[in-house]
């Protein structure tokens, strides 16, 4: 195990120093795009203005004739679009592949500067990430890079699951984590082939009817991933990284697709993958808070404005544990109030969405 006090040491003479906090900015939604794609591509300046992150696809959904198309065709886009306010995320193909050291030995030196994230897939333990972790401090010293590119996991199989605690605390460098269903589920060899959502099969059924055992019995449909989803969202914000929902398969289930963005939402997600345009306005939708829940937290800060002692407030009980919700939800509110004007006006905080000092320490993932 490394010293802990090495951690805010570079791994590279020349590189730049690792961050201390993670940025907590809009990111309700990763937009996935095929970088190779002129069609796509061409739409990107109208996506980009609709989107908080914009990620350049380079892995799975990329044929390996395409692989570097794919990672020339975002060399192009990191030097030549303008991206606002949007953050350019990569994926890059996964670590045992034979592309992966290429997207990474032609990315940092040509578009570092402006690649906040890169996003490695099937992360099986604290060791792939030593690994990125060292590789990118060499390249940003080798390349002059000012801040560091930071790295962002997903849990695809078993193994990464069992050790997504380790994975989450095995560098500064860690901005977050994404739950990949599809591949974790043939991982674990269930009998599913569905990208994320339920099955009709996982069900609890209510017992039978002592008076008549021909009676309807309800059944309801759960969850596949709340336990998993759950120990993520855990591990991430017990180190101040960012949990994610990853990609919802079924493009023209849009109520399945806003029900399991808002089950993450609910459970401590900031965000998830949009795989399609029509999914940016559901993550923007599920990941924003209900204008009417804001106005209640807000009238709860407003009269408890140091979070002591008990209130009744519309009839409900309000303590420092209610406070503290209402602090996180606000926080984020404001953030998002400033990208987004109407989600300002929807919140009533005009055009600026408050105090920017209140909300850096309300939006912070919990230490």
């Amino acid at each position: 195990m490394r010293n802990p006090r090495a951690f805010g040491m570079p791994l590279a003479m020349g590189a730049p120093e690792p961050v201390r906090e993670i940025p907590v900015t809009p990111s309700r939604m990763i937009h996935f795009f095929d970088p190779s794609n002129e069609k796509i591509v061409a739409k990107l300046p109208d996506v980009i203005r609709q989107t908080d992150i914009l990620l350049g696809n380079l892995e799975d959904a990329i044929p390996a004739d395409r692989k570097e198309a794919a990672r020339e065709g975002l060399v192009r886009i990191g030097r030549d679009v303008d991206l606002g306010e949007t953050a350019l995320w990569t994926r890059i193909n996964s670590l045992e592949s034979p592309w992966v050291l290429d997207d990474l030995l032609r990315l940092v030196p040509e578009i570092g500067h402006r690649l906040e994230v890169v996003m490695v897939p099937k992360v099986e333990g604290a060791w792939d990430i030593h690994y990125v972790d060292r590789l990118l401090a060499q390249l940003e010293a080798k390349h002059g890079l000012e801040r560091p590119i930071l790295v962002h996991a997903i849990l695809e199989t078993a193994l990464g699951v069992n050790n997504l605690e380790e994975i989450a605390a095995a560098s500064p460098r860690m901005q977050g984590m994404s739950f990949g269903p599809a591949d974790l589920a043939a991982s674990r060899r269930m009998k599913t082939t569905r990208v994320g959502g339920g099955h009709p099969g996982y069900r609890v059924i209510e017992d039978p009817d002592p008076s008549d055992a021909e009676a309807p019995r309800t059944s309801v449909q759960q969850d596949l991933w709340h336990y998993s989803m759950g120990r993520m969202v855990d591990a991430c914000t017990s180190v101040g990284i960012l949990p994610f929902y990853g990609p919802f398969g079924d493009i023209r289930d849009e109520v399945g697709c806003e029900t399991q963005f808002r089950a993450a939402f609910l459970m401590g997600c900031v965000g998830a993958w949009s795989l399609h345009p029509r999914q940016i306005e559901i993550a923007k939708r599920v990941f924003s808070p209900d204008p009417e829940e804001v106005i209640f937290a807000r009238k709860v800060i407003e009269a408890i404005p140091d979070g002591r002692g008990v209130h009744m407030i519309d009839g409900k009980m309000q303590d420092d544990a209610t406070w503290k919700q209402c602090k996180v939800m606000v926080g984020l509110a404001e953030m998002l109030a400033r990208k987004d004007p109407e989600l300002a006006e929807a919140y009533g905080m005009g055009g600026n969405g408050g105090d920017p000092a209140a909300t850096a320490g309300a939006t912070q993932p919990a230490g």
